[in-house]
């Protein structure tokens, strides 16, 4: 079965404005399905292509980067012989799939593409670190594509509903509620789609016989892939990385999910696990959200890098990854979501799904935190600031049963000046209260 993809019409638009005049470079974690939908767009709008795995390619190949870039006609000759394919000018697509762990064919593109011929993609995870662009200039010629997961409105397509989020978007739009019935079913779909996840492998496992088992197993092949990248990757502090990795669970399942990494080591300081956090969050397999000290100032301007939260880029992956010492039939929260029980470690999973829909659509997350014991009034945590025009709209995801919102009032009055519209995230209908929208959980990627 294919999976359709909203990415796959960016890659159109990017082949059409281009025009040959710059490459696309597609980033993401591992198995997120970059491979997939380039060879997909290959197949289908070009009259032939070229795939060169870096991660597996043979020497033969990387010579031809290596002693014959100089002359491009023997170089596409070569390559043209070597997969026994034509390239045809302005018609055929050379893709470089896992450009980071051959850095040269990634420099090269400036003089690729000044040459005309052809159209270039690449797809790299990690590709921001210093290892993986040591000694080459990165080429200005390069549009860039973030691929995650599947989003909710492509996990329902997989399951066969297409009718479904065109309505989730109007009743969005008109803050109009969908009706209990209606929301109901889609918030079994939707806790579906929070323990299945969106990487491609486990919604493919899962959708055939609507197999869970099937799906975590998926997942723990993804999670052993990502603990074989660390050890692979993050040289000299894979340690580190392992550490704040295998802790995630654990931070978000705490009422405050801030990292604390005392929890670690009580003598642990940041700048000695800074680059675990940089190292997971450039591979894409976390969402970081950075405290914004002053909204009125602007998020980006106010951010403390040195405090953040962690959340899983897949909630699918932080279900099995908070029970990857048992076995499937071990793990509650399948049994919790399901049932719409979810008092077991429900900020973590309701909050990291808030975190990975919002991701979408914007480079960065923030949150609010002050702590003032002697002026509760100043107390406030607020689980996400996002930019609303020239105003900053503060985010809290509660549960359908809460009885208050203390943070949300305190902040609206403390930045009133700077607040948009306030919103609560929550497992119930839409609903406009007190001054705050209310939407369902589902609705967060379209904020």
């Amino acid at each position: 079965m294919k999976l359709k993809r909203k990415i796959y019409d960016d890659l159109i638009r990017w082949k059409e404005n281009s025009q040959g005049a710059t490459a696309l470079m597609i980033d993401g974690a591992r198995r997120v399905g970059k491979s997939y939908i380039a060879e997909e767009f290959a197949k289908t709008e070009y009259k032939s292509y070229i795939l060169i795995d870096f991660g597996n390619a043979p020497q033969d190949v990387l010579d031809l980067f290596l002693n014959d870039s100089a002359n491009l006609d023997l170089f596409f000759s070569k390559l043209s012989v070597f997969y026994s394919t034509p390239l045809y000018e302005r018609d055929s697509l050379i893709i470089f799939d896992e450009v980071q762990q051959f850095p040269r064919a990634r420099q090269l593109i400036k003089y690729l593409v000044k040459d005309g011929r052809y159209d270039f993609l690449e797809t790299g995870s990690l590709i921001r670190l210093k290892k993986n662009v040591k000694d080459i200039i990165i080429p200005s010629e390069e549009d860039h594509l973030e691929m995650f997961p599947l989003d909710f409105e492509e996990f329902l397509w997989a399951l066969g509903d297409i009718v479904t989020y065109p309505l989730i978007r109007q009743c969005f739009s008109t803050r109009t509620p969908l009706g209990q019935p209606l929301h109901r079913k889609i918030m079994n779909d939707f806790r579906q789609y929070m323990l299945v996840g969106g990487m491609p492998q486990s919604v493919l496992a899962y959708i055939d016989k609507r197999d869970f088992e099937a799906s975590d197993v998926a997942k723990r092949r993804i999670l052993k892939l990502y603990r074989d990248d660390v050890s692979k990757f993050a040289e000299n502090y894979e340690d580190k990385v392992f550490a704040v990795f295998d802790n995630i669970p654990g931070q978000l399942s705490k009422k405050e999910k801030k990292y604390r990494l005392s929890s670690l080591d009580p003598h642990a300081r940041f700048r000695s696990y800074e680059d675990s956090f940089i190292w997971l969050n450039e591979s894409m397999i976390v969402n970081a959200c950075f405290n914004a000290t002053d909204p009125n100032i602007g998020l980006a301007l106010s951010s403390d890098t040195t405090t953040q939260k962690c959340y899983m880029a897949d909630t699918g992956l932080l279900v099995t990854h908070a029970f990857k010492d048992g076995k499937f039939t071990d793990n509650e929260l399948y049994r919790a979501i399901l049932f719409d029980k979810v008092n077991v470690n429900e900020g973590m999973i309701t909050e990291n799904i808030a975190a990975q829909m919002l991701r979408l659509h914007r480079e960065r997350l923030y949150f609010y935190s002050r702590s003032d014991s002697s002026h509760r009034e100043n107390h406030m945590e607020i689980d996400f600031l996002i930019s609303d025009g020239k105003k900053i709209s503060p985010v809290e995801v509660k549960s359908g049963n809460y009885r208050s919102h203390s943070s949300l009032d305190k902040f609206k009055k403390r930045f009133s000046a700077t607040v948009g519209n306030p919103y609560i995230l929550y497992t119930k209908d839409v609903m406009e209260k007190d001054g705050i929208i209310h939407l369902p959980l589902y609705m967060a990627e379209l904020l």
